[in-house]
């Protein structure tokens, strides 16, 4: 059987490609069932246990094998279960390694029956290599250096011979396998008294480039434990002319680590890399800021105390914030201008040769970066303790200033594309503004300024900018001009009023039509006549006495005949 290439594959299929070792432990025991009962192998009934062994006598199927490799990935995945649960609990530690040494224990039961005339060459070699990858973990987890290297190194060995003695497609594995188990071997050396072999630990973040998984989660995990053990040393940091005490021990680890993570960052080799690691910084500094605010909390009254008493200077501890928090945001600086850079590298691919089908930069992705540069450097001009700092207002007030002219820079050209060109003009002389501003101030700043992008670049590519604008302008203005004709020509009447004439009005097939003035304007119409009749006061009418009928008589007579009806 090819043990590392079935373990792999059952790992990445069942839960370990998100690290979920629960879910791979649970596998493990249903394929355990399956098999047993395949290969009518049971323990026993549901009423009695009954133990049984795999020897070699019975070693005509290789899933005889697969039985004991499974029952010690059931056990190593119970004990990477529990060591993700053993940073909150840390009694499972022990459950932890109980579990590790009952998976060598099946690991070696393994290399013992591979011993076998029945098993080929190359199986024998990777039970080899499973058995000193499993005993290098149980050392590791003991804190056995030397034992645990010399197990590493071993399987490392035989994984290089496997790759070298196969094609190319099979080498992949192996090959995994050992850069897997590289950087437990060198924080082993680290341990023994190699101090070369945390530079390694950081070159090895660096080749994983933007990976993630279980590789950069033990990389990680290795260089934060390096850096636990050179913190015992650390005991005060200063910053600004002043020395502050750091008792708080994820402090210590962050800030030793720090200047190795800028490197890392300098050095990283693409974008994806560098953004891993501006975001690893990040998350790491905001867990000592949490520190740190913990530790203020209790510290409430006595750091309003010391303020009165003190005229105004902070304690040790909210001096400390302070820097932390300084840090965070000029990291959150530099890597939006990390960001900026590249959508500036972008954009100029875009002017230079347009793609069809893609999300293209614009400069309003750039406006929006630069807006939350500004708004980080407001936030460092407000941190506690650096309010009479002059030399570092000032510093601050400079570096807003940069950043607003290439702000403004980019709104102007978010104006360009869309014709606004007196706007755009009027906003490249305001970057001229800033940029003279901020080289009129420079003096005793240059160092401190050096980083940033470079002022009289943006004032070089400003004063292009306008030209090419002025001539944009000017040639828009004469395409108007000549494009321009009596048949496309509106004057704003509607289509009732101008039947006659022949004009080109694109409104007409348009939401929008103009075709008859509405509501209707008011026009004066003459008044209804009244009529008076005047003669009918003068008018004599003849008498009508004899067309009117006689009443009818009246009397108790006519009454009752008329109440039968009877007519006279």
């Amino acid at each position: 059987i090819t043990v590392l290439q079935i373990v792999k594959e059952s790992q990445q299929q069942h839960g370990l490609r998100h690290g979920d070792f629960q879910r791979y432990r649970g596998y493990c025991s249903r394929r355990l069932r399956r098999l047993r009962k395949t290969l009518n192998f049971k323990m026993g009934n549901r009423h009695k246990f009954t133990g049984k062994k795999v020897t070699e006598e019975i070693l005509s199927d290789n899933r005889y094998l697969l039985l004991i490799l499974m029952d010690a990935e059931r056990a190593w995945s119970y004990a990477m279960q529990l060591k993700q649960e053993a940073n909150t609990e840390p009694r499972k530690r022990f459950h932890l390694l109980s579990r590790l040494r009952k998976a060598v224990k099946h690991a070696e039961e393994l290399e013992r029956l591979c011993e076998s005339n029945r098993v080929d060459a190359k199986t024998k070699l990777e039970a080899q290599a499973y058995m000193a990858y499993l005993t290098g973990m149980l050392r590791f987890e003991h804190q056995e250096w030397k034992a645990a290297m010399e197990a590493f190194n071993k399987c490392k060995t035989i994984y290089e011979k496997l790759a070298n003695a196969f094609t190319e497609e099979q080498a992949v594995l192996y090959n995994q396998r050992v850069e897997e188990i590289s950087p437990n071997i060198r924080y082993c050396a680290y341990n023994i008294g190699d101090q070369s072999a945390m530079n390694e630990l950081m070159q090895m973040r660096l080749r994983s480039g933007g990976t993630e998984g279980l590789l950069a989660e033990k990389l990680e995990a290795l260089i934060t434990q390096t850096r636990a053990k050179q913190a015992a040393t650390m005991s005060e940091v200063e910053w600004r002319g002043r020395t502050v005490p750091v008792k708080i021990d994820k402090v210590r680890i962050f800030l030793l680590g720090l200047a190795d993570n800028e490197a890392a960052i300098v050095q990283a080799e693409n974008e994806e890399t560098k953004e891993r690691l501006f975001e690893s910084l990040l998350s790491e500094c905001r867990d000592a800021i949490q520190a740190v605010r913990e530790d203020l909390k209790p510290d409430q009254k006595q750091r309003e105390h010391s303020l009165e008493n003190d005229s105004g200077k902070v304690s040790n501890i909210q001096y400390l914030h302070s820097y932390l928090t300084y840090i965070k945001l000029s990291t959150a600086i530099r890597r939006n201008e990390s960001m900026a850079k590249s959508l500036q590298k972008a954009l100029l691919q875009q002017q230079r040769s347009e793609e069809d089908g893609k999300r293209t930069a614009r400069p309003q992705d750039l406006i929006r970066l630069y807006d939350i540069i500004l708004q980080n450097l407001v936030e460092l001009t407000q941190l506690p303790g650096l309010e009479e700092d002059k030399n570092f207002q000032k510093e601050i007030g400079l570096k807003t200033l940069v950043y607003k002219a290439y702000r403004c820079f980019f709104i102007a050209q978010s104006y360009v594309l869309v014709k606004k060109w007196s706007e755009a003009l009027v906003l490249y002389e305001r970057v001229l503004k800033y940029a003279r501003q901020v080289q009129s101030g420079a003096g005793a700043y240059t160092n401190s300024l050096k980083e940033l992008p470079d002022v009289q670049d943006l004032i070089t590519q400003v004063n292009a900018e306008k030209y090419s604008l002025q001539a944009a302008a000017i040639l828009d203005a004469n395409d108007t001009q000549e494009t321009e004709s009596p048949s496309q020509v509106k004057d704003g009447k509607p289509l009732s009023e101008r039947f006659e004439t022949f004009c080109l009005d694109p409104s007409l097939v348009s939401k929008q039509v103009n075709l008859v003035h509405f509501p209707p304007g008011f026009q004066p119409i003459p008044c209804k006549p009244l009529f008076f009749d005047l003669a009918l006061n003068h008018v004599a009418f003849p008498p009508l006495e004899d067309k009117v009928e006689q009443k009818a008589k009246s009397g108790l007579t006519g009454y009752i005949k008329g109440i039968f009806g009877f007519k006279s």
